[in-house]
Formats: structure tokens, C-alpha cells, sequence
């Protein structure tokens, strides 16, 4: 993860949009929504709060803004691997291998942006927390629609469960975000992963 440095008060005249987005992004990834403070975002982006509101509304916004900014980047892997592979089986075992790559990365292990941004927060902040909630279940129906497709194209049996087996997935990908950062080794995360496909249903689409 790239240190996040302090820059002297005052936008600038050069004041670069998409590179404060990207450095806002890194200091939420790290602490989250509530543990990143307007004081530490403006130190960090250089800028003063009027100056914060003026680009972005407000923090809220800012942190939608990033998190729709890890989906197109960081996070893009699991809609690539669900498009671009040409099984369901496939794509989850690159789902989990891109997971463990980037959430175990870099001195400091961060998880997945989504699973441990705000998983409680005060009440004045559920629009959060519900936003991340939805975010979440997006990319369960993400994977269960591939696992429809699956069964009907005959690589998983036609009694497969493609709502249960998409949850179990994302349950499995959210966990590995946590016990990552949790200081997990990657050698423990890339045998849960090994461990999940153990179970896939079936033997088609190996």
C-alpha cells in the first residue's frame, strides 16, 4: 500500500480530482468509514474542508465515490474472472487465487474494501453500512446468475443450488478478506481456497 503523505494546507492550484479520489480511497481501505476522519482526508489531500466539500460533496459521498472506485480497480477481479472464464468453476478458482493476491499483498494486509469498511458503524451512519450491505449482495446475484448459466449449460448438476453455492463463495472471498487482514498466511488462506473448491458440486467444468 502506498504511504499516504501529508501535504501543506490550501488546495492547490493543480488541485488533481482523480488523484485525491485515489488517495482518499487508500486512507478508507485502511481504517474504514468511521476511523477516517475529515481532519486526517484534508491533511491528506492537501486541502481544506470547504475545499474537501466543494470537490466532493461530503464524506459520505467522497466514501461512495471510492468505493465505486476499488469496483472499477482493485476490486474489478470478480466481475473480469465471471466474464472472461469460460466455466463457473473456473471463475471462482480465479476469483479466490485474485482475492488471496490482493488481500494479502503489501506490508500491510488490508481485506477486501467492501467486507471490513463498516460492518457496524453509529446509527447516524447505516446509509453506509446499507450501501456496503448492497454492494455485497450485488455480487452474490453477480455469481449466482454465472451458476445459472452453469446448470443450464450442464457443468454443474441441474440440482445445484445456485443461490446457496453463490453466498458460500462470497461467504468464503469475505473471510478471506478478514482473516487476511486479520495477519493470516498466505499459505493458510490459499489452502482454505483449495479446501472450498473441494466441494464444488460435481466433476464438469474442471
Amino acid at each position: 500500500m502506498k504511504n499516504v503523505e501529508k501535504r501543506p494546507r490550501g488546495r492547490p492550484r493543480s488541485f488533481d480530482r482523480e488523484e485525491a479520489l485515489e488517495t482518499a480511497l487508500q486512507l478508507f481501505w485502511r481504517h474504514g468509514y468511521e476511523g477516517t476522519s475529515v481532519a486526517g482526508l484534508t491533511d491528506a489531500l492537501g486541502v481544506t474542508p470547504p475545499s474537501l466539500y466543494t470537490a466532493f460533496g461530503s464524506k459520505e459521498q467522497l466514501y461512495r465515490e471510492a468505493l465505486d472506485r476499488y469496483a472499477e480497480t482493485y476490486g474489478s477481479f470478480t466481475a473480469r474472472a465471471l466474464h472472461d472464464e469460460p466455466t463457473a468453476r473456473r471463475a471462482i478458482e480465479r476469483i479466490l487465487r485474485e482475492a488471496i493476491a490482493l488481500y494479502a499483498a503489501g506490508p500491510e494486509p488490508r481485506g477486501c474494501m467492501l467486507a471490513v469498511g463498516a460492518l457496524t458503524c453509529a446509527i447516524e451512519h447505516q446509509d453506509v453500512a446499507d450501501d456496503l450491505a448492497r454492494r455485497r449482495r450485488d455480487t452474490i446475484v453477480a455469481i449466482r446468475t454465472r451458476f445459472e448459466r452453469a446448470i443450464v449449460a450442464g457443468e454443474l448438476p441441474s440440482s445445484t443450488d445456485a443461490g446457496g453455492l453463490a453466498s458460500y463463495y462470497a461467504a468464503v472471498v469475505q473471510g478471506l478478506s478478514i482473516q487476511a487482514r486479520d495477519g493470516v498466511s498466505r499459505k493458510t488462506l490459499e489452502a482454505i481456497a483449495r479446501y472450498a473448491l473441494s466441494v464444488w458440486p460435481g466433476r464438469s467444468g474442471r
